[in-house]
């Protein structure tokens, strides 16, 4: 079974892309889809079977890869209970992103190769989670990474479609450069590259040390910072995730798969997967949460400045990400999970609900140019709520809330639970974050649902209307002018709402449906069982933290609700005021804390830089001078030396024979 889950999508992959227009639109769209709904109807039996205890790893043998010396690498299929975590959570989102396509792309021309294109991507990040040991691991890391800069250059006639997928792709290689050395010293120390074999001996390993860098260091440290540095390019943390937010230039079914089940998450559970190895180093758990924490403080106060709906979605990954990974900081590797999990349903709803909103609005992103929607696409409004709520963690404990209250508490919880000073501030930070995330998740709703309609100060609507008007509209245009010229925001598809609907119950339940297994101190050392690091005494602390540790999550929100409300409801000219008031904090935000102007100095202009000096001194001025021009010159002034030696008169050349005889007779006689 586990074999059809995994390569039902590369097989589905290969007819819709190599088919192609051959096959055609609905052919590759039914084939693509159809192999991932049996993938994700295969994989919930499995996930169950863990949750009811079934909790015995299995390894199935695919292939033998590579045998040479001590390094055997054999293709299997490993299934534990992390495996089952994220075979639902990828194929599901898939699944459902896949239809959801269907209407989203229904007027795109080459519907074949971006179908194609979300299977193989599904396939990769299979691969990656079934890995049974570094190598084929990293095989699933690398073709994420390929099929995330297919998806986000997808509409490759855009400059900044281009631009955005060759970011990605250039910015992960410096993580994954990262991560092969990890690979490789791990080979080297451990003197193998099975997952389970290093799992095993990795506690042995504590104290030992390694020589790095022209020092000697511990090895676990040494090897859990290169894996860790892979991580943070796949799950964008701050320092590489400059490319996540320029990856919204992709199609918007593109940016829910990247951003709530496949590639983004491939660090965290990389981290997880790993655990023991990082729990032998406390310096690389240490390193893990403070980049976490700073990662879901910088993206949060982001957020709050962007205008552009995907952004501040992006935004939003990228802080919630950072939460995951301070929780495997502090040890609680489950809440990481469940978070992740939990993390899927409600990022994919979002992603999804901004879909349809731009769908509703003539391609147009920019939340300066919404408002008054929520009577003109209900179901898209309802939807949304639902996963704002999930988000911003609303509920109450002991009765019911929504999926992010479970799991973004617990990790808040477990890192003031953890003692450590590096946890209380990563739970300091993370209140801030807290605060942050639904000031930010609430201004979005307000900004497109609520207040008056601001749609035909769009150049985007403009344009639909003046199509519209000279009978130049095409699709849904038609639909979106009423009767009096006017632009009219219409619902998607029933093909697009029915994926909103279904995450929608994902948003409300996964968290209060699955909180146990993820969680509890008993439950969870059953669940786990030795998939990953479960400590049950830190995830027993957690639950015995002051009350108003348990209740700042909740004030945070809160707070943060209140303040988006007062500033895009009650006073909507605040914004501009507060705008006008701290214009240097806004252009700070503004500019992503000018990660990217720092960057593009030091990296991109420095490299030109760099190119030039090497090309004009050292190709031009050094190699070419002394190399092939040099032979040249010296070949061109012997000729022309030599040219004014052959004057053509006899006399001279009887003079230099003459010259040369006597010459050779002077040193015969001298020798």
């Amino acid at each position: 079974m586990i074999q059809l889950i995994v390569f039902l999508p590369l097989l589905a992959a290969l007819i819709a892309g190599l088919g192609n227009r051959a096959i055609g639109n609905t052919a590759a769209k039914a084939v693509t889809t159809g192999a991932l709904l049996v993938s994700c109807a295969l994989s919930w039996p499995v996930f169950i079977g863990y949750l009811a205890g079934d909790g015995a790893a299995t390894v199935v043998p695919v292939l033998q890869f590579i045998h040479s010396g001590d390094l055997m690498v054999d293709w299997s299929l490993r299934v534990d209970t992390l495996t089952a975590v994220m075979l639902v959570v990828v194929t599901s989102v898939s699944a459902l992103v896949h239809v959801y396509s269907w209407g989203y792309m229904a007027e795109d021309p080459s519907q074949p190769r971006f179908f194609a294109y979300l299977s193989l991507f599904t396939f990769a990040m299979l691969m990656l989670v079934t890995s049974d040991n570094l190598i084929q691991m990293f095989f699933g890391w690398e073709g994420v990474g390929l099929a995330s800069y297919l998806l986000i250059g997808f509409w490759y006639e855009k400059p900044s479609a281009n631009a955005a997928a060759i970011k990605a792709f250039v910015v992960n290689r410096v993580g994954d450069l990262g991560f092969m050395i990890g690979i490789f010293a791990t080979f080297m120390v451990f003197g193998t590259v099975s997952i389970p074999a290093i799992l095993e001996a990795a506690p042995g390993m504590v104290g030992t040390t390694i020589g790095f860098a022209g020092g000697r260091f511990e090895v676990m440290t040494v090897i859990c910072l290169l894996l860790f540095l892979g991580a943070c390019g796949k799950s964008a943390q701050l320092g590489l995730h400059t490319w996540l937010p320029d990856a919204m230039e992709g199609p918007t079914p593109v940016s829910a798969l990247i951003h709530a089940a496949t590639m983004v998450t491939a660090g965290v559970f990389m981290v997880c997967r790993l655990s023991p190895m990082f729990e032998a180093s406390e310096t690389a758990l240490t390193v893990v949460t403070v980049v976490g924490a700073a990662t879901a403080l910088f993206a949060a106060t982001v957020a709050t400045v962007q205008t552009d709906i995907k952004r501040v979605i992006a935004y939003s990954t990228c802080s919630q990400l950072g939460y995951m990974f301070f929780a495997a900081g502090v040890g609680a590797y489950g809440a990481a999970m469940f978070h992740l999990f939990t993390h899927a349903f409600f990022k994919a709803l979002l992603f999804l609900a901004a879909g349809s909103v731009i769908h509703a609005m003539h391609h147009e992103q920019d939340m300066r140019y919404y408002g008054a929607l929520r009577t003109r696409i209900p179901v898209t409004y309802w939807a949304m709520i639902a996963g704002t709520l999930a988000i911003t963690g609303v509920g109450i404990a002991g009765v019911f809330g929504f999926a992010g209250f479970y799991s973004k508490d617990a990790i808040l919880e477990a890192a003031f639970a953890s003692g450590t000073e590096v946890g209380r501030t990563a739970f300091a930070v993370g209140v801030v974050a807290a605060l942050l995330t639904s000031f930010y998740s609430w201004r979005l709703i307000f900004m497109t649902f609520f207040g008056p309609a601001r749609w035909t100060q769009s150049e985007h609507i403009q344009h639909a209307l003046h199509d519209a008007h000279h009978g130049e509209a095409h699709g849904h245009d038609h639909a979106a002018v009423d009767g009096t010229g006017g632009y009219h925001p219409h619902e998607s598809p029933l093909n697009m709402l029915v994926p909103l609907i279904v995450l929608s119950l994902g948003a409300v339940f996964a968290g209060f449906v699955f909180v146990g297994p993820f969680l509890d101190a008993e439950q969870g050392v059953a669940f786990w069982q030795g998939s990953l690091s479960f400590d049950a005494h830190l995830m027993h602390e957690m639950h015995l933290v002051p009350t108003w540790v348990k209740l700042s999550a909740t004030a945070a929100m809160l707070a943060g609700l209140l303040v988006a409300w007062a500033a895009y409801i009650r006073s909507p000219d605040f914004p501009a005021k507060f705008v006008d008031h701290f214009r240097g904090l806004h252009n700070f935000l503004i500019h992503k804390w000018y990660f990217d102007e720092l960057y593009n100095l030091v990296f991109v202009k420095g490299g030109f830089a760099l190119g030039r000096l090497m090309w004009r001194r050292g190709d031009q001025g050094t190699i070419d001078r002394f190399g092939p021009d040099g032979m040249s010159a010296v070949v061109a002034l012997s000729s022309r030396l030599n040219a004014r030696m052959q004057s053509g008169y006899i006399y001279t050349y009887a003079l230099l024979m003459l010259l040369g005889l006597a010459g050779a007779a002077a040193w015969l006689i001298a020798s």
